[in-house]
């Protein structure tokens, strides 16, 4: 097995993992990214308050809304990205190690070429997950009426055993969703919000960039010191954390601006709700929401994605880890079990 389908799939499983620990803040959140209604926004809800309110109006389910895809969606991104970025890492250390042979150097990947590797990665990977995305953030906004009523705002009664068959629309599933974006934008409403995320490949970029300078710098420390140069899944755990977290300070109005593109637009009404494309956006929000528009829920991302990064990060490890321990302890016994 190749060194780049290892790191593919075992990224695969980590992304899936720290995806189902850390989804109900990821719904939170995309939700505070795409609130425009002045009213809810004077509220200001915490974290918490919001997902009690979610729950409490809509049901636990609505936390987990587009889990399904964003599952889906996690393992394939993970994979892809996984897996070109050890192929593009692979020839970036083999041209660094031919400059060495040259004089140039000292055959390490410098931090600009690990920051190209991982743009080029990431630009792969949104090219051809970016349409999983899109359906779960219209899952993730959808919102559920949270009691049936008669037209004109009655309760109901026992007696109305009818009516909520009736009132109550079907569950919002990801065919739904599919459906809704196909009708709105055709092919094309796939890869609404595909320009920041393209812009967005910084993050892992950054978030990359960060994670192996420290983790290069912390083995270099250890063999200074001749203690070895292995790290523990705590110290990778916490690596990861630190690296997403300056990463995402960084790129987070990106990630609104994507979010509110991929969400569902308002036809009528306020045309400040109305997005044509990534300049409009920005120029509305900076408009009429100002510099904090960019930053909504900001305080749930950092929770969510340090979290789930560094999850994914120590798991991965972890996964590479033992994958590569079963196939060396496998050659090696097949290699004793052939006849001398």
């Amino acid at each position: 097995m190749s060194d780049a389908l290892i790191n593919g799939l075992a990224g695969a499983g980590g992304g899936v993992i720290a995806q189902l620990i850390t989804y109900p803040l990821q719904t939170v959140n995309t939700r505070q990214q795409t609130e425009r209604d002045v009213k809810n926004e004077k509220r200001k809800l915490g974290t918490l308050q919001l997902m009690c309110q979610v729950v409490k109006h809509e049901g636990w389910d609505r936390l987990y809304g587009g889990l399904g895809p964003s599952l889906v969606g996690t393992s394939v991104s993970q994979g892809v990205y996984y897996y070109f970025y050890q192929i593009f890492r692979s020839k970036a250390e083999a041209a660094s190690l031919e400059r060495m042979k040259a004089g140039i150097g000292d055959g390490s990947v410098g931090m600009l070429s690990s920051l190209l590797v991982a743009a080029v990665s990431g630009c792969v990977n949104v090219l051809l997950t970016n349409p999983i995305w899109v359906v779960v953030t219209r899952m993730q906004t959808h919102k559920k009426a949270s009691k049936p009523s008669l037209p004109g705002g009655a309760p109901l009664t026992p007696l109305d055993e009818t009516v909520p068959a009736a009132l109550n629309p079907p569950s919002y599933r990801t065919t739904h969703a599919i459906q809704e974006l196909y009708d709105e934008a055709g092919i094309r409403g796939f890869w609404k919000g595909v320009i920041p995320t393209l812009i967005m490949v910084s993050n892992p970029s950054i978030q990359f960039m960060l994670y192996e300078t420290m983790l290069n710098k912390l083995k270099k420390q250890r063999a200074l010191r001749k203690v070895g140069s292995g790290v523990t899944a705590l110290e990778i755990f916490l690596l990861g954390a630190l690296a997403k977290l300056g990463a995402t300070v960084v790129t987070y109005p990106l990630l609104v601006v994507k979010a509110r593109l991929q969400a569902k637009q308002v036809v009528a009404g306020d045309k400040r709700h109305q997005y044509k494309g990534t300049f409009d956006a920005i120029i509305k929000m900076i408009r009429y929401e100002g510099v904090y528009g960019f930053y909504k829920g900001m305080g749930t991302k950092i929770v969510q994605s340090v979290l789930a990064a560094a999850v994914l990060f120590m798991v991965k490890e972890e996964l590479v880890r033992s994958t590569r321990f079963l196939l060396t302890k496998g050659a090696i016994g097949r290699a004793k079990s052939k006849p001398q």
